[in-house]
């Protein structure tokens, strides 16, 4: 006896509830924008996202744009919602108009469904929600930090992560939501490096987290070609066409820094062979070696706001940051670490960026009775002898001398001069971006590292005294003022000889003011001694 069309229903209604693909093949219409209602006839990419969505509790997407990603997401969600009961779906888009927009998918592909395979009734009809009878509800809302905090998901899908705001907030506050057995989607087309979405992704292809990754460039589409692929891209800009098309994370933003020179900087990255200082902040990659010459530049903060004071010590002669700091301290406790880093460092000249925090740091230093600050004007250092001018030692950061520290660290890291082993410095440059005309730190990140590096590479690289050549022409005059004894009667007369010792003047060894090679305090050094440093 052949099957009745109530049977035949049956069947029909148990093989799309265990088959997504079929069930969009055969009875669902999506709203195209030049052809209306169409009925939505997947592509095979399409198909394995589906089966994909069922096989792997959390998937994550990178895309192109106009692969229709975001309808297929709204029909999974019908389905889910459809066929099983007690299902809570949540929608988290970048505004509401977006949340909205999800929504009328959703409603579309439910009126074409055929009134016997719809099961459950709408009870609940608004325009960011639908509650079926069976208990399941599809609810679309625009980002906020406590967004569907409070429910127990059984599916998330955040439409286009990389550019929810806060997304990294957002997503830690619903995690705890999908513990207990919850999916998630999470897609987008990509927007720079360095947000939590670019770390999602790329953590899950280096399988170091639990999500399936999936990457859909522009030409997985079976109707774009060549020619479709010249007319989109035709009126875009490079970093439009590689972030709407091309899914590059790297060429999609707009760092500071050139995506291949960040890369640069990430190949030398080390685990440090010291921690030590307040919160293991210090970071030691190498001991001071006696035959080189160190500077230290620092940034500080107030110590208990989101920003962090920090430093680095680089060896003006092969150019690496050797030491680095990074930290919540206040000034006052910082400048004790930045002394005690400087005389691990043999009394390395200290220049602290020169701001409301900084004036009490290098008061403190002062006070520590630190023998080597910067001073702008080195003549200063001699002048203010005994009544030291706090507003003279430092760097002082303003638009004009900031834009110039920034365009130097640019070109510093673009030449590779510079070489840094640490992963902090590396997770600041990749959301260190222009915005409004300026660079600073994308929203919620940090730039102090960045900040006090830019203040040590202007230093060595534009100061005659820290460069090589200047070094150079520093030691030739130590040597030709150098004595081999103290007896000789032209020698006594000489202001430059130390009466207390012999010695040479070592060419490889830096010299510091008011201190003899031996590192003791000099007396008979003459006021003009500033010129030879």
């Amino acid at each position: 006896m052949p099957p009745t069309s109530k049977q035949r229903q049956i069947k029909e209604i148990i093989k799309c509830g265990k088959d997504p693909v079929h069930f969009f093949n055969r009875y669902v219409k999506i709203q195209h924008p030049t052809r209306g209602l169409i009925p939505f006839k997947t592509y095979d990419f399409q198909d394995e996202c589906a089966q994909a969505f069922n096989e792997h509790r959390f998937n994550i997407i990178l895309k192109s744009r106009q692969l229709g990603l975001s309808t297929l997401s709204a029909a999974y969600a019908v389905w889910l919602a459809a066929f099983y009961k007690d299902k809570s779906i949540l929608v988290i888009a970048t505004k509401l108009a977006v949340a909205m927009n999800f929504i009328k998918k959703v409603k579309v592909v439910i009126r074409s469904m055929p009134k016997w395979l719809l099961l459950p009734e709408i009870v609940e009809n608004n325009k960011q929600s639908i509650l079926f009878s069976n208990g399941s509800q599809i609810k679309a809302i625009p980002t906020s930090e406590d967004a569907g905090r409070s429910e127990a998901l059984t599916l998330l899908i955040v439409d286009e992560a990389a550019f929810v705001r806060n997304f990294d907030e957002v997503y830690t506050g619903l995690y705890s939501t999908l513990q207990t057995g919850g999916r998630a989607i999470i897609l987008s087309t990509p927007n720079g490096i360095g947000n939590m979405y670019h770390k999602l992704y790329i953590d899950a292809e280096a399988g170091l987290n639990r999500f399936n990754p999936i990457k859909l460039t522009w030409d997985v589409h079976p109707e774009h070609d060549e020619e479709w692929f010249e007319t989109e891209s035709k009126n875009m800009t490079k970093t439009q066409v590689a972030q709407e098309l091309m899914c590059d994370f790297a060429a999609s933003g707009n760092t500071f820094l050139q995506p291949s020179d960040i890369e640069y900087m990430r190949t030398y990255i080390q685990s440090p062979i010291e921690r030590w200082g307040p919160q293991a902040g210090v970071w030691l990659w190498k001991y001071p070696l006696d035959d080189r010459k160190y500077i230290i530049s620092a940034d500080v903060s107030r110590g208990d706001s989101s920003d962090f004071s920090t430093f680095h010590v680089i060896d003006t002669h092969d150019s690496e940051i050797v030491c680095e700091f990074k930290g919540k301290s206040p000034p006052d406790e910082f400048a004790v670490v930045l002394a005690e880093a400087g005389r691990k460092f043999l009394n390395a000249m200290i220049c602290p960026e020169n701001n409301t925090y900084g004036y009490a740091l290098i008061m403190k230093l002062v006070e520590l009775g630190y023998p080597n600050l910067y001073y702008v004007n080195e003549s200063d250092r001699y002048a203010s002898y005994g009544n030291t001018n706090i507003s003279k030692i430092g760097f002082q950061t303003n638009s004009k001398t900031r834009a110039q520290i920034l365009s130097k660290l640019e070109e510093v890291i673009r030449g590779k001069h510079i070489k840094s082993y640490s992963s902090r410095l590396y997770d600041e440059l990749k959301t260190f971006i222009w915005k409004n005309g300026k660079a600073q730190a994308q929203k919620g990140k940090n730039d102090d590292l960045v900040m006090s590096l830019a203040i040590g590479v202007w230093l060595y690289d534009t100061s005659p005294a820290l460069t090589q050549q200047g070094q150079s022409l520093m030691n030739a005059m130590m040597q030709a003022f150098a004595v081999n004894t103290p007896n000789d009667s032209e020698d006594r007369k000489n202001p430059f000889v130390n009466k207390a010792h012999d010695y040479r003047y070592d060419m490889n060894k830096p010299v510091l003011v008011n201190e003899d090679p031996m590192g003791k305090p000099r007396a008979d050094l003459p006021d003009f001694w500033w010129l030879y440093k």
